[in-house]
């Protein structure tokens, strides 16, 4: 019965405030630990916010879609947050958690890994390292035999009536997006006569929000390693700040950035 909740069983806080397990006695594994939890739970807020809002923008009720895209921006705000706690660790203090890490890493992260393949950011080989958990390996496979959130925002434009050449609209769904001049110039329209076109054009907006948090998530990450183990290697065997410093050269939404300059 309702009544027989409480704040604590509600939020099933005896597993949340229990799930931190420490290998080391280093103080600050436990500020370690609760930056990434908490950073997981995050991360599926923002999951169950862009799967309804590639649902709706699929279904053009884009007003639903708009209050869900702004609430994935304000979580991302908290997920770049965490950085600037992460960041009060020192070299010294990492180096005493390190060796209990072997070789986990965020970079193992499958929520993390979602998101970019819901936004469109896409690599089959991705997969690989998640297949020791095969139910993650078998949902991030199928999530790229789905149109990504910016996929079906260019089926959108293709039903309101732009001109969007069939080959975008059939591509690969597994693969990175490309940019396409034809739908560079579809957001020109738009941008260009945004009282005509105003939902995609606040549709637009709020992608690009996306797009420009989550840079700002991953620069706050490279400046976050870069100041606790400098140029070292990560733990998952990535290369660690240049592995980082690469993918910030990463748009999910191409046509949106270069359309700036061509406007």
């Amino acid at each position: 019965m309702a009544d027989d909740v409480t704040y604590s069983s509600y939020l099933d806080l005896d597993s949340i405030l229990s799930a931190q397990h420490p290998g080391s006695d280093a103080h600050d594994e436990m500020l370690f630990i609760i930056v990434h939890q908490a950073s997981e739970l995050w991360l599926k807020l923002c999951l169950h916010e862009l799967t309804a809002a590639r649902d709706c923008i699929a279904a053009d009720t884009l007003r639903p879609a708009f209050k869900m895209l702004a609430r994935v921006a304000r979580t991302q705000g908290q997920l770049i947050q965490s950085w600037d706690v992460l960041s009060t660790m020192t070299p010294h203090d990492y180096s005493t958690i390190r060796p209990h890490l072997g070789g986990s890493s965020g970079f193992q992260s499958a929520q993390y890994r979602m998101m970019e393949f819901l936004l469109g950011g896409r690599n089959p080989d991705m997969v690989t390292m998640h297949e020791a958990t095969p139910q993650v390996a078998t949902g991030l496979r199928e999530e790229l035999t789905r149109r990504s959130i910016y996929g079906e925002t260019i089926a959108l434009l293709a039903q309101r009536g732009f001109a969007i050449p069939e080959g975008v609209l059939n591509r690969d769904l597994g693969a990175a997006w490309k940019h396409s001049a034809a739908v560079e110039a579809a957001w020109a329209q738009i941008y260009r006569d945004p009282q005509t076109h105003w939902d995609l054009y606040e549709l637009a907006e709020k992608l690009v929000d996306l797009e420009y948090h989550f840079q700002r998530w991953r620069f706050g990450h490279l400046k976050t390693v870069e100041r606790i183990i400098g140029f070292k290697r990560g733990t998952g065997g990535t290369p660690g700040v240049p592995y980082l410093a690469g993918v910030l050269k990463q748009a999910f939404f191409p046509e949106l950035l270069s359309v700036r300059t061509a406007l």
